[in-house]
């Protein structure tokens, strides 16, 4: 193990015991130090044979950067005694083991979030967990959004499996505290009256409020658990040597305003009526002969802009040749669109006796790309064309030419399925199902073409190509491919990603959260992509702030601020 440096304080957190709430900034060292914290709690004979403790943080992609940490901090007979999870997967192992004491359903059916976001669609955000509710006990169907709510009814009903956990899990560390929502502070709550609980939190990077995320989180947990507080405020780990924690804190106050920074640089550019983004790529370019020339292999670079729509602008120009060069990135993307773009695809592989069937199954489909691919925020207008073509299906006439021409696309896509000679081999399978979709002329088609070129499902070696090419061999077909591409995309949910983030990067600010990469741009619009929203109100300003805060603070090395030099945010000028 590498040494780490430590200071009384450090000294203090590992030799006290009780509930802990650890605070810092971005790159402060909490998730080193709380690493430490369990190997030190083994080390001492914390454990009981067959104890362990958890790790719980949010998103999959951290939890795999806690895994790989935990290699270099926590001595190797100590690492099967820390389990690191997310809140989701955790909450669904206690679920599928017990939920059937509320539900009254011993095989609950997981519905998918892109399956969720369909059948949610149109509703108003506030009245979606009512209907989810009404899903589990009409139909079986349980969504991801009410795992926590379940777990943590569970734990409040029954203080014997609350007991039966804590002696699973005597100490439990919440990294993101201050993310989590009410259902998620119950589970945790609960929990807290048997196991020991140690909580990292850094209230500047809540930008999670649209799913519960509340201010008073950290004080609510000081007032439940009466924890001893250390607090690691603006140490600086991550970027050390650098101002850029230092201007990510100004962000918050407005001191940044007329300063100077070393490591931080605001760029306002002109306009470019042929070309208006290219001055994100001209940053691209520097930021990347930069970064060759001060390391050479394994840099990376970060593209942050505040929607998926900006981020596919961004991508699609990147990816183009002109007067630039194209630059090889890869794009995170919201996984709702490629995810029923992918059990579509699934669909025709799979393929039909007729194509009148085919045509069928891929209405369906198509109608649920079109009511699920933005999360379930879904425009009236795409409500009404999703509420047309299911009448349809049911029998009634299609009106409108727009209506007409995307059956006639579907009709043309099932035929040439029909007449297509697979081969076996997944990947040259898929892409000439992909094809078909492509030459489609419909816009509603073009999305879900568009879609389709972000799912990354078919690597060589993945079980997912194995199964396909195992269910081909059965029988020269792709028989139950939907099921398995369904099954595939469920696993792909619930598995640790171990991605390396090498090499440039295009993602929302918020999807950011939690990773590190040497370089980050972050570029706003003019007029759509701006970090706030003109005559935002003071809850707005503030969430704007954080998340500015979060995105700076992404970077090791440097970050660079790109802004329209004639309406430059009230958050950088």
């Amino acid at each position: 193990m590498p040494d780490l440096k430590m200071c009384d304080q450090r000294k203090a957190l590992l030799a006290a015991g009780g509930h802990l709430l650890v605070l810092g900034g971005p790159g402060s060292g909490k998730t080193t130090i709380a690493l430490v914290k369990g190997a030190t709690e083994i080390a001492n004979g914390a454990l009981a044979p067959g104890q362990k403790i958890l790790f719980l943080s949010f998103a999959r992609a951290t939890v795999a950067r806690i895994a790989q940490e935990a290699k270099v901090w926590v001595p190797r007979e100590a690492r099967s005694r820390i389990e690191i999870n997310t809140y989701h997967g955790f909450a669904w192992e206690f679920i599928r083991a017990h939920g059937y004491l509320l539900t009254g359903h011993r095989r609950m059916r997981l519905l998918p979030p892109p399956d969720a976001a369909g059948k949610l669609a149109g509703l108003a955000r506030e009245d979606r967990p009512a209907e989810l509710k009404r899903l589990l006990a009409e139909e079986g169907l349980l969504g991801f959004d009410l795992f926590a709510s379940l777990a943590a009814d569970l734990l409040e009903c029954s203080p014997r499996l609350c007991g039966i956990l804590s002696d699973c899990y005597p100490v439990i560390i919440l990294d993101e505290f201050q993310d989590t929502n009410l259902d998620e502070w119950r589970m945790i709550a609960a929990l807290s009256r048997q196991s020991r609980l140690i909580a990292l939190a850094d209230a500047e990077q809540r930008i999670y409020e649209f799913r519960g995320a509340d201010p008073a989180r950290i004080g609510q947990f000081i007032e439940r658990v009466r924890p001893t507080v250390f607090d690691f405020g603006k140490e600086n780990n991550r970027s050390d040597g650098t101002d850029i924690v230092t201007f990510g804190n100004d962000v918050l106050t407005g001191a940044n305003l007329g300063k100077a920074y070393t490591h931080v640089g605001v760029s306002r550019y002109n306009y470019y009526g042929d070309e208006p983004l290219s001055p994100v790529k001209h940053a691209a370019l520097a930021a990347r002969q930069r970064l060759l020339r001060n390391g050479g292999d394994g840099w990376s670079l970060a593209i942050l802009v505040t929607s998926r729509d900006m981020m596919l602008k961004v991508s699609g120009y990147l990816g183009s040749a002109g007067r630039l060069p194209e630059i090889l990135h890869d794009v995170l993307i919201d996984p709702e669109g490629p995810a029923l773009a992918a059990v579509l695809i699934g669909g025709l592989l799979e393929g039909a006796a007729h194509a009148d069937d085919l045509g069928r199954t891929l209405l369906d489909d198509v109608i649920n790309h079109i009511r699920g691919r933005k999360g379930g925020d879904i425009s009236q207008a795409d409500l009404t064309l999703a509420e047309a073509l299911a009448a349809h299906r049911d029998g009634a006439p299609l009106r409108g030419s727009k209506r007409t021409s995307l059956m006639a696309d579907i009709r043309t896509i099932a035929a040439g399925r029909m007449t297509l000679a697979l081969t076996g081999d997944p990947e040259a399978d898929w892409l000439e199902i992909r094809r078909l979709i492509d030459a489609a002329n419909h816009d509603k088609l073009k999305l879900l073409a568009e879609d389709a070129r972000f799912i990354r499902l078919l690597n060589r070696g993945t079980q997912l190509r194995e199964d396909l090419i195992t269910r081909w061999r059965a029988g020269r077909s792709y028989a139950g491919a939907r099921e398995i591409v369904s099954g595939a995309l469920l696993q792909e949910h619930f598995s640790a990603s171990t991605r390396v983030w090498s090499g440039v990067n295009v993602m929302t600010i918020h999807r950011s959260k939690g990773k590190e990469f040497d370089e980050v741009i972050v570029f706003e619009g003019s007029r759509v992509g701006r970090l706030m929203r003109d005559n935002g109100t003071a809850r707005d300003i503030e969430q704007a702030r954080l998340a500015l805060r979060v995105a700076v603070t992404r970077a090791r090395m440097r970050t660079t601020l790109l802004t329209p030099g004639w309406v430059s945010s009230p958050l950088l000028c």
